[in-house]
């Protein structure tokens, strides 16, 4: 008979009779996810109890001693089980914050991350100065950064890449949410094709590439390793290949002096800025740092002859 991991308390289902109170249920949740040992066990706990009773974050509270219904109660413990299955956060509740907006999300795309947030900040201070940009997410995957991009310059154009059609699905759910499909033209295609294809030469490419290395996939949490598209997470060949991609065929898209801005891995943008000296098209490399101080994006021109 398997003995309980010291430290850990045996998982058991909450009981099928609800609680009290909402507040209690909220106890019953964070207990039950400690238990399993699921990450922020707290707040992934409020965030299912108020995506099962439709509430905002101040209406929960503002009910905190207020009864639970046996409904409520019974949509919450499935939350708690689908959680517990290491089905994603965002993927279960169907949204993800990004850039103070909310985006659709489910298994056909990468789940936006904060890190990737600099690379949207990097992008729009590179644009600060160009009038009525033309600008590129190549791997759109959500629209994420394509759709951010276009909300915070409402002069700009964006056209937004992705291999996946069902990605661009997503990514056009997004855009017509926030108010900018207008603005977002959608291509189907292998990172920059779509854009050669198109005879398109934006201001600055911007790309969250995959960039974990094969030999490295399965040591991923089970989260990103078992849900999020492997296609989004996992680069081919070697880690920074398709970076290697993207300096190689950059400069024949982009005009001299525009931006190609992509987002690396912890440890990984030495490597990408080599890439970016060898190619001999761009000029010095700059680097931005994400909150942890990696090296987090890394931005380069293309020569100005």
């Amino acid at each position: 008979m398997s003995q309980p991991t010291p430290g850990r308390r045996r998982a058991r289902r909450p009981s099928r009779v609800p609680p009290a109170t909402i507040g209690e249920a909220w106890i019953a949740g964070r207990e039950h996810l400690e238990a399993l040992g699921v990450p922020e066990a707290a707040i992934t706990a409020e965030v299912l109890l108020r995506h099962a009773l439709n509430l905002t974050r101040t209406q929960l509270y503002v009910a905190w001693g207020r009864s639970v219904t046996a409904d409520a109660w019974a949509r919450y413990q499935a939350l708690l089980d689908e959680r517990a299955t290491g089905r994603p956060l965002a993927y279960i509740v169907g949204r993800r914050e990004f850039m103070g907006l909310g985006f659709l999300v489910d298994e056909r795309v990468l789940i936006p991350r904060p890190e990737t947030e600099i690379l949207v900040e990097t992008a729009l201070e590179a644009l600060r100065d160009v009038p009525e940009p033309l600008v590129a997410d190549v791997g759109t995957g959500s629209g994420a950064i394509a759709v951010s991009l276009a909300v915070a310059r409402p002069d700009a154009r964006v056209l937004a890449t992705d291999l996946a059609p069902e990605a661009l699905e997503v990514a056009r759910a997004n855009a017509a949410r926030h108010g900018v499909a207008d603005r977002v033209r959608f291509l189907e295609g292998d990172l920059l094709e779509p854009l050669a294809a198109a005879g398109a030469r934006p201001h600055l490419i911007a790309c969250n590439p995959p960039y974990v290395a094969p030999e490295d996939a399965a040591g991923l949490p089970r989260e990103i390793r078992d849900f999020e598209p492997r296609m989004a997470v996992v680069a081919p060949g070697f880690g920074e290949s398709v970076h290697a991609r993207l300096v190689a065929g950059a400069p024949a898209v982009l005009p001299p002096g525009g931006w190609l801005v992509m987002e690396a891995a912890a440890g990984q943008a030495p490597r990408v800025i080599e890439l970016l000296q060898r190619a001999g098209t761009f000029d010095a490399p700059m680097v931005r740092r994400d909150g942890l101080g990696w090296d987090r994006v890394v931005a380069a021109r293309v020569r100005i002859a």
